[in-house]
Parts: structure tokens; sequence; C-alpha cells
């Protein structure tokens, strides 16, 4: 019975050691700013994109579900989601999944900014590509905050259109990622 005790006290102090390491949110925002000079419009946001890290291994992930990006206009949240473009219907989340570069030198546990690299694969539609983000951790009071700002080109992706061609939309649209654990 003793045995059996010592087994099971072990394993819960090991299991919540473990869950401590991996930290979840339900509610990362993710932003795509596509404006150009002829078109202010074509700006989204979705705040409700799954993330998680690993503060051991510096393992981070990002999963968007397409529909659930926000525009002010209808009409470009259609083309957003339609055939030519992230095709929602076929292909319904884009993700990220990286390391962080050096995770060592981010002090998960103590107050502070850190610049780290990730790098990463990104999928969007049925292309995965490697992506290199830039971005900044924030470590307050035990809560962390990941903050990126990056481009993606969207032909890289399979991604071209008449608007694209135009320039009413950018080739390369800004992304923004937002994520407090």
């Amino acid at each position: 019975m003793m045995k059996k005790t010592i087994l099971l006290v072990a394993l819960v102090i090991s299991t919540g050691y473990l869950f401590a390491q991996k930290k979840t949110t339900t509610s990362a925002t993710v932003s795509f700013d596509a404006t150009t000079p002829k078109d202010a419009l074509p700006k989204a946001t979705n705040n409700t994109v799954i993330g998680s890290i690993n503060t051991t291994t510096g393992d981070v992930a990002f999963e968007a579900s397409v529909k659930n990006f926000a525009f002010s206009n209808p009409k470009i949240q259609d083309h957003f989601n339609g055939d030519k473009w992230f095709n929602s219907d076929k292909y319904p989340v884009f993700s990220y999944s990286g390391t962080i570069e050096k995770v060592a030198k981010v002090k998960f546990t103590k107050d502070g900014t850190y610049s780290v690299t990730v790098n990463g694969t990104m999928k969007i539609r049925d292309v995965s590509k490697s992506e290199k983000v830039k971005g900044t951790i924030t470590v307050v009071g035990g809560k962390i905050k990941i903050a990126a700002d990056f481009e993606i080109d969207l032909p890289d992706y399979g991604i071209t259109s008449t608007q694209i061609d135009s320039g009413k939309v950018a080739k390369e649209p800004k992304v923004s990622v937002t994520a407090e654990f």
C-alpha cells in the first residue's frame, strides 16, 4: 500500500510539472492587413486563435479558423473565404508551428522582455512553407505575452487574384499575432 501511495504521489507531482511547461490559450489574436494606397479596407482580425507554448522546449503553435476573420466589408470577407483566396470551405484552418531559437535565454519565471526568433512552418491552404518569425516575449507576474509582426507572400501559398494584381490588395500582407498564456 505504501509503495502504491508513493507511486501515485510521484505521478501527480510529475504530471503537474509537465503541464506547467506547456501553456495554452484559445483567445490569441491574429490580425491580417492587406491594405494598399488604393484600398484601406482589406483588414481583418480573428480573436479566437488557439495557441500553445512549451517553456522548456520552446515549441510554439497557433491555429486559426479562416472563417473567424472579421472584415468590416462583407464583400472582402467573401473574397477572403472564397476559392481563389483562403478557400475556407476546403481549408478551414491555417497554422504555424515552430521552435524558439535559444529558448534558454528566455526566463519564463522572471519578469522581463525578450526578443526571440522562431523557426517554423506556416500552413495555408494545402501549402506548407518554412517561415522565420521575429517576435517579443514579455513575462509579467507569471503571465507570458507573445507578440509578432511579419509578412506572408500570398502567391507562395497559391493565393492570387485580380485584386492583388491591380494593387487593391497587398501581395505581402502584414500579419500580427498576440497571445497571453
